[in-house]
This record gives structure tokens, sequence and C-alpha cells, in this order.
């Protein structure tokens, strides 16, 4: 019986008690966060790492405003939206080129492709300031290459069809244009910021693979939702860019929201990541 008994709770032992549904986020695995970046780091000025991932920031820029501007284009010049790929199009070339861009600069410079993106990453400490600067420099020069080159193969098409240029739709309010933004652009950044947890990826191996998927569906589906308001900012380097090359006097009168609203919507969601999701700074207390 004895002999019994042991093998009974050794079989038991075979078997661990399993952690309730909900709470694995919660387990002592992977509770350690990385240090958070300097905000100043000079010697990272001289290393060639540092360097390309601004070359690799700017080409995805460049890139992303090439493709996407040109499919604006597109749909701008076809006599209705039945004869072109229509909103919906526009919305999957802006989130199927984030997809791509992300999945090929991620290993070089994270993938940001957005100030905003980096704005929020810089609050939340995960890069220094320095290279932030640097990066939105970067993506806003490449911006300004992406569309120039849209414009040098249409000139004529490119200056009457506006350019791509944002600019808040006849019938909303600039404050309306803002909220959209914000929003917008705190959807973004929030994916971001989930696809890229440390915690997940220590935890769940698949999810850096996957990381590129859930923000480039992101940008989509705000697209969808935001186009017909602000024809989608939630990039300020997109938005300058356009507006830049374009030069239309309702592009500028409106500009300044697609700088303002994906500041603050970045903003908000690095601060909901840090302070509610990963509660960093309850942590440091105890």
């Amino acid at each position: 019986m004895e002999g019994k008994e042991e093998d009974v709770r050794v079989g038991a032992n075979k078997f661990p008690e399993r952690q309730p549904i909900g709470t694995s986020a919660q387990s002592d695995k992977d509770c350690k966060e990385p240090p958070p970046a300097p905000l100043f780091e000079p010697g990272e000025l001289a290393s060639w790492s540092f360097g390309r991932a601004g070359i690799a920031e700017f080409i995805a820029a460049f890139l992303f405003l090439y493709i996407t501007v040109l499919t604006v284009m597109g749909v701008k010049r076809s006599p209705n939206m039945c004869a072109s790929v229509g909103i919906q199009g526009i919305a999957w070339a802006f989130g199927g080129m984030i997809f791509a861009l992300v999945y090929c600069t991620a290993g070089i410079s994270g993938g940001h492709i957005n100030p905003a993106v980096t704005f929020g990453l810089f609050l939340a400490r995960k890069l220094s300031l320095t290279r932030a600067v640097y990066y939105i420099v970067m993506q806003c020069l490449g911006a300004i290459c992406g569309a120039g080159v849209v414009k040098g193969f249409q000139p004529k098409q490119y200056q009457a069809l506006g350019g791509g240029a944002n600019t808040v739709a006849p019938g909303y309010t600039k404050g309306s244009g803002l909220g959209a933004e914000i929003i917008g652009t705190f959807v973004l950044v929030y994916t971001v910021f989930s696809a890229t947890d440390a915690k997940r990826n220590a935890r769940d191996s698949h999810v850096p693979i996957l990381a590129p998927l859930p923000i480039g569906f992101a940008v989509f589906l705000v697209h969808l939702a935001t186009i017909p308001i602000t024809g989608t900012g939630i990039n300020p380097a997109r938005s300058l860019g356009a507006a830049i090359i374009s030069n239309k006097d309702n592009a500028w009168d409106d500009h300044w929201v697609f700088w303002v609203g994906p500041f603050i919507g970045a903003a908000l969601a690095a601060l909901y990541h840090v302070i509610v999701i990963r509660a960093i700074p309850f942590k440091s207390r105890s």
C-alpha cells in the first residue's frame, strides 16, 4: 500500500498544477525589466551601428512615402473609387508597407519609420535622446525624398491632385482632426509597445517574428477609420514630406495637427504601457 501511495505522489508531481487562465503575465519567469536607456549617450555617435540605423530609417521612410503616395495618386486620378483600389487599397498600402519595412529594419534600427513611434519609445526610456533626434531627422529627410521622387514622375498630376498631403477634410473641425490623430496614433504606438514587449518576448518565442504583423495591421485599421477625416497622418514624417513637396496652403494651415496629435497620442500610449500595463514605477518601489 505504501508503494502505491508513493507512486501516486510521484505521478502527481509529473503534472504540476496549471496556472489559472489570465495570470500567465504575472509569472516570475520574466519579470526583470531591461535597464532604461541613458538620456545622452555621446559614445554611440562614433559607432557604425548608430550610423547604419539612421540610414535604415532614411531608406525605410523613403520607400514608405514612395509607395504610399504613389498609391494615393493612383486613386485620385481614377474617375471613381470603383475604378481604383479605393480607400481600402490605400489603407492596405500603408499597412502593408509598414509590415514589410518593420520586418526588414527591426534588427538594424528597431523599425520605427515614424517620429511618433520614436518619441513614444524615447519617453519609455527605450532609446537615448541622441538616437531619438537622429532617427526623427533621418525619417523626415527620407519622407521628403520619397514624396519628391513621386512628384518627379508626374509633376503636373502631383500638384493638381494634392500630392498626398494631409489636411482636415471639409465638414470636420481642426479639433476633430486633432482627436482623430491622437487616438489613431495611440492605437499604433500601443500596438508597437505590446508587440515588442520584452516580457512577452521572453515568454513567447514567436512574438519577435510576428511583431511586424500587428503593427502593420494597426496602421491598416487606423487608415480605414480616419482617411475620411484627415487622410490619416499618425506619422509626422509622412505628413511633413508630402506637405513640403506639394507646398499647398491648406496643407500648411492644418500641418500642426499632424505633429501635435501624433505626439500626444504617442505620449499617452507610452504612459499607459509603462504605468498601467507594465507597472514599472510600482515595481521600482518594491
